[in-house]
């Protein structure tokens, strides 16, 4: 009995370690690619979050020392509200991990694996991911805050009330949000045929993802007493679970106000609701389309009565146009980080137009700000987000076929990508920025804001291709590499800044004739000498890479 346990504990340790770094797809990395350096990375951006966030705390706590009454509610919210969405945000990134795939079916089945061994290493690691975040994102403010949040008897023992009621609140807050995103998947995969599940599947994960973002940073501020009573914010408040857990946390604080009592009680009958739910699918899933995982096939090829493939200049440019088209069109993984650039973008222009109150309306012969600003902000975000998918191969066992057909020179291969990604990234915006230029806009600034903003594709698109020796969608990943946590904070300090100057200074030069022309040379130029350096880099590379890998430097210390 004693050595069965040890087996089935050891298991489960394996199973949990496994699951758990599955955020990212194991078979995806390169021989030296280490997936908890990735989570290091994003460790590193939740804590150093937390330490912004402390700032303000340690100057109120040198002041005041502490926030009476209703004045806490606007800083309690923002921490469970950004808990919660971490939370939902960790669970839609790791979306596929809530429920065994054929893989893992196929490979643990001969084994001597238990079901609820399984299913238990699953389900911890699916609630580690987002706990470990929701920890990290409060390692710092988690221990300052709760000072400023003690209960109105305040000393010693309200700030050891507040502690506990603070964390407890932030990890059942994000606890409710995967629990709901559980059932509603759970739901769609016990509703819909497998095969009809899997396409669908791609859809509800992009659009929970882009929602978590929206509401995040589009939430109406409801922290007071009188907001709180309104009879026109009731249905409103009904909808924004982030209220009802602010009021979870004043009742386990003791600062409990009446107008909080009836958000308290549907906290609890939705965190009830969302668990129950969250287990039956789960149950369900396991023990009812177990079988059906193994015996059907994923997604079956939709039968068309009529072929066409479009071309796209030369064989070599159509072939990898037509692939990286099809990769992000069937590849669930790709599509998904590609969705959530695209709903960051999408979220920061709402909010831009929110804060700045400027519509995309254009008046007396020139452009809104606010569209020069969102379609910048998007042209720039859709060649990041392609540019970041493209280093996540679709199927690394399969890419010894390009190597083996690889019958003509890097540089070729590299001029290729370049069209392909013009097609691909800079043209769809293009077109939307012509079709709402053409509906809404006189014709010079039209003209002109458009030929900028080709230019500044190129120019994009050539800065992202400057370092790049590979064929997208085909090489190993190296995770740590790129310095993610370096590069978050620089755009968080400067870019969206910059952003908005730039697009104050595009309107400005778009009033006048002369003005235009000077900046779109300038842009024009920008991009030409781009394409130049990155055709003198391409015409020295003699081959593709096809493995990451970290410098020998690096490696051996530079010992050799």
């Amino acid at each position: 009995m004693h050595s069965d346990w040890t087996r089935r504990r050891l298991q489960f340790r394996t199973l949990y370690r496994v699951f758990l770094l599955r955020v990212v797809d194991l078979e995806l990395l390169s021989a030296d690619g280490d997936p908890t350096k990735l989570i290091g990375q994003f460790a590193t951006i939740f804590v150093t979050i937390s330490l912004f966030f402390t700032l303000p705390a340690l100057l109120m706590l040198m002041g005041t020392g502490s926030l009476p009454g209703t004045q806490g509610w606007t800083p309690e919210h923002f921490f469970i509200e950004t808990a919660m969405t971490c939370a939902g945000l960790i669970a839609v990134l790791n979306w596929e991990a809530a429920f065994p795939d054929k893989r893992d079916l196929l490979v643990l089945a001969p084994l001597p694996v238990r079901k609820s061994t399984l299913f238990l290493a699953k389900i911890a690691a699916l609630f580690a991911a987002p706990a470990l975040a929701v920890a990290a994102l409060n390692s710092f403010s988690g221990v300052a805050w709760p000072f400023l949040f003690q209960s109105g008897s305040g000393g010693f023992f309200g700030v050891l009330r507040a502690w506990p009621a603070y964390w407890i609140t932030a990890f059942v807050a994000g606890g409710f949000l995967v629990l709901a995103i559980l059932t509603l998947q759970g739901l769609a995969a016990n509703l819909l045929p497998r095969q009809l599940f899997l396409r669908f599947s791609a859809v509800l994960q992009a659009a929970v993802m882009c929602i978590l973002l929206i509401v995040y940073f589009l939430e109406p501020s409801l922290e007071s007493p009188a907001a709180m009573a309104a009879a026109q914010n009731q249905r409103l408040l009904a909808w924004l679970p982030s209220y009802w857990f602010l009021a979870v946390f004043n009742q386990l604080n003791g600062s409990m106000d009446p107008v909080l009592v009836p958000l308290a009680k549907r906290a609890w009958i939705g965190l009830g609701v969302s668990a129950l739910g969250a287990c039956t699918a789960l149950f369900l899933c396991y023990f009812r389309l177990m079988r059906r995982m193994v015996e059907q096939p994923d997604i079956l090829p939709q039968t068309r009565f009529v072929s066409w493939s479009p071309r796209f200049g030369n064989s070599l440019t159509g072939a990898i146009t037509r692939f990286s088209m099809r990769t992000l069109l069937r590849s669930r993984q790709h599509r998904m980080i590609l969705s959530f650039y695209l709903g960051i973008g999408i979220t920061i222009v709402v909010g831009y137009v929110k804060v700045t109150n400027r519509g995309f309306q254009s008046t007396r012969g020139t452009i809104s700000n606010s569209f020069l600003f969102a379609s910048i902000l998007m042209m720039i975000l859709t060649v990041l987000a392609l540019r970041v998918v493209a280093s996540i191969p679709i199927s690394l066992p399969a890419n010894w076929i390009i190597r083996v057909s690889q019958v003509r020179s890097a540089s070729d291969y590299l001029r290729a990508i370049r069209w392909s990604w013009l097609t691909l990234g800079v043209a769809p915006v293009l077109v939307s920025i012509a079709a709402f230029l053409l509906a809404a806009s006189p014709w010079r600034p039209a003209l002109g804001h458009f030929c900028v903003m080709f230019w500044l594709g190129i120019m994009l698109v050539e800065v992202c291709l400057y370092t790049l020796r590979k064929i997208p969608f085909t090489c190993s990943y190296l995770p740590g590499k790129a310095g993610i946590h370096i590069a978050f904070w620089v755009c968080v300090i400067f870019f969206l800044r910059l952003l908005h100057e730039a697009a104050e200074l595009e309107g400005r030069l778009l009033h006048r004739l002369l003005s235009s022309i000077v900046m779109i040379v300038i842009v024009a130029l920008a991009a030409i000498g781009m394409r130049h350096l990155g055709a003198s880099r391409a015409d020295l590379t003699e081959e593709l890479l096809f493995e990451e890998a970290y410098p020998a430097e690096v490696t051996s210390l530079g010992l050799n």
